[in-house]
Order: C-alpha cells, then structure tokens, then sequence
C-alpha cells in the first residue's frame, strides 16, 4: 500500500481551472476576455483565503478562454501575495521547451519564487495540428521534450540531441531561477509507461483522476514509489488533479453542477465517441467512491482525505471550473473550500 501522507504543513490544496466559457446572468456565453478576468479574480480569492497552489490548463479550442496560462499567471502574481502559481497542463510536446522553461523563470521571477509547471502531453491535440506537429510523433515528441526540459531545470550549459528540434552544444538558457529549480510536475491519465516515465526523471507526479474510481490509482503511486528506487531517485511528491464543486448541501452542489458538468461532458464527448452522460452516470460519479469530487464542504472533505490516505498524496488540486458554470458559483465553491473543506483535511491528516 501506498504511504501516507506525512503531515499538515506538507498537505497542499489546490485549485486548477481551464478557463471555460462561461454564461453570463442571462445565459449568454462570455466573451473570453471577460473570462479571463474572472478567473483573475478567482486566483485572487484563492489567495486570500489561504489556498497553497492556483494552476491554469491550456487549450486552443473555442469553449476555452486560456491559451496562454504563464501570461495570465503573471496577471495573477500582480495581484496575490503567497499562493503558488503553475500550469495544470502545459503540453510540452506541441511547444518548444527552452520557451516554457524561460516563460516560467520569468513567472518565478516576478512571483518572487512562486511558479511551477506541470508537463503534460494533453488530453486535446487542437495544438498539434496548430503549431505544426504530426500526432504520429505523438509519444516521440514528449519522451525528446522532456528529456530536454529535465536538462533545463538543471539551469548550467546544456548539451542536447534529438529528433524533435534542433540539437544544443553547451548552451545557457535564461533567466535562471533564484532558487535555482523550478519545480516541475508530470502528468498522468492513466499509463503506466508516464508513471515510470515521471520517476525515471526524479519529477513529482500528478495524477488526474476525472473518472472511475480514485482507489484504482492506488497501483500508480505504488509503481511511482518503486520506479523512483529502482532509478536512485529521492522521493518525490504525488498529487491528485480531480473535478468537483461544493455548495452548502450535497443536493444543492449536485443540482448546480450536473447541467454545465453534462453539457461539457457531452460537447467533448461528442469529437471521442462517448456515449451521452445520463445523472444515473453523474450520481454514480459523484458517489462515495467516485472521482467527483462534489457536495457539502464535509462530503469532498471526507472524499479528499480517503483520496489522500490512499495514494499517499502531498497535495490536492480541485478542478473547481465546468464548462458554462457560472463564476458567481465557482466564486462560493471557491470559498468554502478554502474555509470548510481545507481545515477538515488539515486536521483529519495531522490526527491520522
């Protein structure tokens, strides 16, 4: 089994959004800039309440506001204080990564050492074709890119090559960090091969888990943990990017949540071949056992903690935005689980 998770101060929770479109108070679609901006002020609260890690996801896709996450972070680092501040993901394999690296630094830089970054390779390929990528270099793309990225964090001169970009002959990239590491996750659906992966280059694992059953991960953390001995790696932290919404009683963040969590469902559903999302379907999901993390502040709280237990996290990051979800609703949701959900984990963890 998996170790648990060490104490308090260690614990971090987090929140991660995509930037969805969202409606306005007659029901109209937002503008994206107007979404960009509330999830400005999203970070904002975040940080005021005390909340450990803000992380914005990239997409290029009309449903989807944020296209640039280290450019809107940098807006959310004028204007917040202690929150740390990353991606949730960046695809490494469509971007160049001396670019993510030096846009990151920057982030740090101006955030007074608060950025991170989370590789991924991406669920959506719009930036494959976007930026001029063949998918069928799909896993070649992100093996070169973050054997690559893993040599830039080094921050010395760099020797490189590949297929996948030009090589590099003892070559320094700037700005470096202060602290001289920028911490960097990888990401994971679900395969085995990205777990090893992940341990193979000593960088923390995040593991998204937006379906099924969170106690089917379990065999991940586990695979991690040996991976990173077999490799004479020092361990490393393990987080848990899930969905979820929180409103006063379970009924009422189920009620809220299911028509924008469902019409989201069903849009991308619609481009992979998934079958329409019934509430038979959400409620199961929402469950005790299941990856949505939806309900009363005591509900999710009881949900992470099983979550956290289990894995052995060292943090947690609610994917708090769903499709057209108002802000107004994200806003609350936001509160309470910084006020209500964060104390009860706190403590439930520090006991156990």
């Amino acid at each position: 089994m998996a170790s648990s998770t060490s104490s308090p101060q260690q614990f971090e929770l987090g929140l991660d959004t995509f930037g969805d479109i969202t409606l306005d108070a007659t029901g109209a679609p937002k503008p994206a800039a107007h979404v960009i901006r509330d999830v400005v002020e999203q970070a904002v609260l975040a940080d005021k309440l005390g909340l450990d890690y803000f992380g914005v996801g990239e997409h290029h896709r009309d449903d989807y506001a944020i296209s640039s996450p280290d450019m809107v972070l940098s807006a959310i680092a004028g204007q917040t204080q202690r929150i740390r501040l990353g991606s949730a993901v960046t695809v490494l394999s469509s971007d160049d990564p001396i670019r993510v690296f030096q846009r990151f630094s920057t982030l740090d830089a101006v955030s007074s050492g608060r950025a991170e970054v989370t590789l991924g390779r991406g669920s959506f390929t719009e930036s494959f074709p976007l930026f001029g990528f063949d998918l069928a270099n799909y896993e070649e793309l992100f093996e070169e890119k973050l054997e690559l990225f893993s040599e830039l964090r080094k921050e010395g001169p760099v020797s490189w090559s590949g297929n996948t970009r030009p090589d590099m002959h003892s070559q320094m990239v700037y700005p470096h960090t202060e602290s001289g590491s920028l911490k960097t996750w990888v990401a994971v659906g679900g395969s085995p091969q990205s777990v090893v992966r992940a341990a193979h280059y000593g960088l923390p694992l995040m593991l998204a888990i937006i379906g099924g059953e969170p106690a089917q991960f379990t065999p991940f953390a586990e695979l991690y943990h040996r991976a990173l001995k077999e490799f004479g790696q020092p361990e490393q932290p393990i987080g848990v990017h899930s969905p979820g919404h929180i409103a006063a009683t379970d009924q009422q963040a189920m009620d809220e949540l299911w028509p924008h969590y469902a019409a989201a469902h069903g849009r991308i559903g619609r481009d992979r071949g998934w079958p329409p999302m019934t509430r038979a379907d959400f409620d199961a999901t929402a469950g005790p056992t299941g990856a949505l993390m939806v309900g009363s502040p005591e509900t999710v709280a009881r949900k992470i903690i099983t979550v956290a237990t289990a894995l052995g996290l060292s943090r947690f990051d609610l994917k708090y935005s769903h499709g057209t979800l108002p802000h107004e609703a994200m806003m609350k949701s936001i509160e309470l689980y910084a006020t209500e959900v964060a104390p009860l984990v706190r403590e439930n963890l520090h006991k156990g």
